[in-house]
């Protein structure tokens, strides 16, 4: 009643299929054609070409280049025999292989091959004729600094792969490719250093990469994800940059990247929660210098989150801890102010917001001026409508400000979703009500791992050897090991005497 016995499956049975057996190539050049055209649909752009000595030319006209196409295959092929062996000797294109499977050529000249069929052969040469319609390197907008290389990642994974072997000329840098996506079928590029990178890591991300099974990938925001620890967590686990010399940093450090083709953004992992506030920069300027931006990242932070949250729960129940001189203006302030200082709070942020988003979403110049003036205007007029006090204009202008400290775009966003919850807390119970959420994001924090390695690392667990290279940055000779959070197989980066003679 419940089992249902499946029928057998006859060798002779043409409408079913077993999808796991691949389908051959077959000899003869009508047949190989007809199946060409059915797998993709009878394309517009799908060309076959027939030579007069035999041989079958099948790609898409979108995706090849003309130039490569009749210099390097149709030329050569001219004067061949019409046989596998002679073809493959003829063509003059670096990316040349044989395939004897259908799936296997469908998939090359979906990214940019031409098959060559020779009468009377199960097998396929393919030859990797793709357009190469990159964008010019440009400089990074969204980690722009002063100090360093001014160059950043484009759309093209060859292009970033090349970029990482200039600044690592070593044979150790290993790289890895995948294919991930049922329908894009998009190329995942692992890079790593053997001898450094622990390989329990390494294995721990070849696993989360192979394990998707999704339609496809766009982009490497929606990738990472997907491989990290906790996708319900607020807070991102795992870091994105566009600038070549930061994930070599890494590779160094013994993490490693992971590139997606068609991404300017390259994942680093396993990442820590300090190291959201830290940037490149940081390493080009003297150390009490760098000391003094991530300490004043750290609290900015701080002061982002909980400010507003703060003046909430002072007016709301905890008027004692407001100095006389300070209550007086701020009585007068808010005497014509019609709401409780939640509702008023949670009004301004909300605007700020929307003018942010408003900003971002308009083109720069036009942006700009949208999130200038109308920031100026809108104030300036609820103040003057008695809808809000002075000082909380410039309490919420301030913790907006303290938000773009933040180098981290992800980590960025985090910050200006994070208040709401707070003020909320704090105009229901006060302080009280502040000091749960601060609890709940810490236990949230203690709770979190990167690749199995913890998030607030080295502060939770303790490891004070790599305090000198976290909030506070010591002189690069006392920074010749790497963090012990990525278990790399080799922790000396250079010898510290010789550095600090």
């Amino acid at each position: 009643m419940f089992f249902k016995k499946k029928k057998p499956e006859t060798p002779d049975s043409k409408n079913e299929k077993n999808f796991d057996d691949k389908e051959l190539i077959p000899v003869y050049k009508d047949e190989f054609i007809t199946i060409m055209k059915e797998r993709l649909h009878h394309s517009a752009d799908l060309n076959i070409k027939e030579l007069s000595n035999g041989f079958t030319l099948i790609f898409l006209d979108t995706l090849t280049d003309k130039k490569m196409l009749n210099e390097n295959v149709l030329a050569r092929l001219e004067d061949a025999e019409p046989n596998p062996s002679e073809a493959f000797k003829h063509i003059t294109v670096s990316g040349t292989s044989k395939q004897k499977y259908v799936e296997d050529v469908i998939n090359s000249v979906l990214h940019g091959a031409v098959a060559v069929h020779s009468p009377g052969h199960p097998v396929i040469i393919s030859a990797v004729v793709a357009t190469q319609e990159n964008r010019s390197l440009t400089r990074p907008e969204n980690e722009s600094q002063v100090l360093g290389p001014q160059i950043a990642f484009n759309e093209s994974l060859a292009t970033n792969i090349s970029l990482i072997r200039r600044y690592l000329t070593n044979p150790n840098l290993c790289n890895e490719s995948y294919s991930v996506g049922k329908q894009t079928k998009s190329a995942i590029s692992l890079l790593y250093m053997k001898g450094i990178a622990d390989d329990d890591m390494i294995d721990r991300m070849r696993e989360r990469i192979k394990s998707i099974e999704v339609d496809g990938i766009l982009d490497s925001s929606i990738f990472v994800q997907l491989i990290e620890d906790n996708s319900f967590a607020i807070f991102p686990q795992m870091l994105l940059t566009e600038r070549p010399d930061r994930a070599c940093a890494w590779l160094l450090n013994g993490k490693m990247i992971v590139l997606v083709d068609g991404s300017v953004q390259v994942i680093g992992a396993p990442q820590t929660f300090i190291e959201f506030f830290q940037s490149m920069e940081d390493q080009s300027v003297r150390w009490q210098i760098a000391t003094f931006l991530r300490v004043l990242r750290v609290f900015s932070m701080i002061v982002s989150i909980f400010f507003t949250a703060i003046y909430v729960a002072a007016l709301t129940f905890h008027y004692e801890i407001i100095p006389q001189t300070l209550l007086i203006p701020l009585g007068e302030s808010r005497s014509r102010v019609p709401f409780p200082p939640i509702i008023e709070a949670l009004l301004l942020e909300t605007m700020i917001e929307l003018l942010r988003e408003a900003g971002a979403r308009l083109p720069t110049k036009v942006g700009q001026t949208m999130g200038i003036v109308g920031g100026i205007v809108v104030g300036t007029a609820a103040v003057d409508a008695g809808f809000t006090s002075n000082i909380l204009i410039i309490i919420i202008a301030v913790s907006a400000l303290a938000s773009f400290t933040t180098p981290n775009y992800m980590m960025g966003n985090v910050i200006r979703v994070l208040r709401f919850p707070l003020i909320i807390l704090a105009g229901l119970w006060g302080f009280y009500g502040l000091m749960v959420g601060f609890c709940f994001l810490l236990i949230h924090l203690l709770r979190l791992s990167s690749l199995d390695t913890p998030f607030l690392a080295p502060f939770y667990p303790p490891r004070f050897e790599d305090w000198r290279d976290s909030i506070i940055r010591l002189p690069i000779g006392w920074t010749n090991k790497r963090p012990l959070q990525t278990r790399p197989l080799d922790r000396i980066k250079y010898a510290e005497r010789k550095t600090k003679e």
